[in-house]
């Protein structure tokens, strides 16, 4: 024990005698902690863990020097408090949820905690306590729900009355029910996950006040309705996901004053009303999905695509749109991956401008009516591997730049006679070119679904 633990420990010690308080256990670190948290701890851990678990034996100095994994202590006063607790197994030397198991009124009793997650612990059905929320409210600063498909029924309003979480993760378990209007009051958040779950009804118009939200994750949900205009005002949000959904109507224009957002995930609605150049201005965006969508008759040579210069994936697939490829899109030199299948596209593929693209690895035009020639050089067909589609257009073929250049795209090829060696045959009325380069590498950047 260093000199300062031991100033520390004869100070408590005098403070007890003086007082008549009895002492607590003290632990390598020259610090008590106070019998009642200990207590708690033990019992709420006990609850998760079974009741064959015995803190008091395993961990007699939980803060000191018998640490249980996944608590964490700090100082406050003179006394150790927990400040985080994760239960699950994380790591592989963590405490293991059982299958029955029960929260207990004593989690509710750690009064100091800032911290508190579940990882895959929630297996048989189980519905959370809707009261003692509150009891935390004080300093949760983190709440944390993951992988635990046996979390049932509603989420409580009572978390909204956490008003000093900054993060609120609800991931991949099986609540259900409507958003929780209560969560409007967490206006400190930077970080809102309800992703993964069944969550149904409308997303509230309630977010004007959420300034430092930096992640809005609500996908694969069943949330239903139009976009509320308040999402507009969420300045500082950097991702933006609300896919795989049943969200309709237009976009709101607000939320073109996203300035600082890179990802914008719409993918697998029910929107509708065309490509707003609203989206197109914010031009922070490095991912833009929108594919899904019933954006009808949308012609996309209207769009200023040239703005857009810090797009790296662009997904516009199964959208219905129509007009040309715009040349526009050859100006995004960072993009790798361009989704324009399953739409109804005309005109002819501007094969030499998308090869210049110095950094495009995954191109998907097949589904649409393109037609003319394709033009793309045997060395843009080997970079692209898998990862290059444009079947199903009736009035697109393919160039054949060489007789070695033998590569499935479900083109009939441009040459309506056989020439030597090229190793062309004709399959019902057209001729598909076989694939046979043995330099093709699979793989997948982002493989179409």
């Amino acid at each position: 024990m260093s000199w300062i633990h031991s100033v520390l420990f004869l100070s408590l010690t005098l403070r007890w005698c003086l007082t008549g308080e009895s002492s607590p256990e003290v632990t390598d670190d020259g610090a008590p902690m106070e019998k009642t948290e200990q207590e708690a701890l033990y019992s709420a851990i006990q609850g998760f863990v079974g009741d064959s678990w015995n803190g008091s034996d395993l961990y007699p100095d939980p803060c000191g020097w018998t640490p249980i994994q996944g608590v964490s202590c700090d100082l406050y006063g003179d006394l150790w408090y927990v400040t985080d607790l994760t239960l699950g197994l994380v790591h592989e030397n963590s405490l293991s949820c059982a299958t029955s198991l029960k929260i207990k009124p004593q989690l509710f009793k750690l009064k100091h905690l800032k911290s508190l997650t579940f990882f895959n612990c929630f297996t048989s059905p189980i519905t959370i306590p809707k009261e003692d929320w509150i009891n935390l409210a004080s300093n949760l600063e983190s709440l944390e729900f993951r992988s635990n498909p046996g979390l049932i029924g509603e989420l409580p309003e009572t978390i909204g009355s956490l008003t000093k979480l900054k993060s609120l993760v609800v991931l991949e378990n099986g609540f259900n029910g409507k958003f929780p209007t209560s969560l409007c009051n967490l206006t400190r958040l930077k970080r809102l996950v309800l992703a993964g779950n069944s969550f149904t009804g409308t997303i509230p118009d309630c977010f004007n006040g959420f300034k430092d939200l930096l992640i809005l994750d609500m996908s694969r949900n069943s949330f239903s309705g139009t976009l509320p205009s308040s999402i507009g005002e969420m300045v500082s949000l950097l991702k933006l996901d609300l896919s795989n959904n049943h969200l309709e109507g237009k976009l709101p224009q607000e939320i073109g004053f996203l300035k600082n957002l890179t990802l914008l995930d719409l993918r697998n609605n029910r929107i509708s009303g065309g490509l707003f150049e609203n989206v197109v201005k914010i031009r922070s965006l490095t991912d833009l999905v929108l594919s899904g969508n019933p954006m009808g008759s949308d012609d996309m040579m209207g769009i200023e695509w040239e703005n857009m210069g810090n797009l790296v994936i662009l997904d516009l697939s199964k959208m219905g749109l129509r007009g040309e490829i715009p040349l526009g899109l050859t100006s995004l030199k960072r993009l790798r991956f361009l989704g324009l299948n399953d739409n109804n596209l005309t005109g002819t593929v501007p094969s030499k401008e998308l090869e210049t693209l110095p950094c495009l690895g995954a191109l998907y035009i097949n589904g649409n009516n393109l037609s003319g020639e394709l033009e793309f050089s045997r060395k843009f067909y080997e970079k692209m591997g898998t990862r290059f589609k444009a079947s199903k257009n009736p009035n697109l073929c393919q160039h054949v730049v060489s007789e070695a250049q033998q590569y499935v795209v479900g083109l009939r090829s441009c040459m309506m006679e056989k020439t030597g060696g090229s190793m062309m045959e004709k399959t019902g009325g057209s001729l598909v070119i076989k694939q046979t380069w043995s330099n093709l590498k699979k793989g997948s950047m982002m493989e179409q679904p």
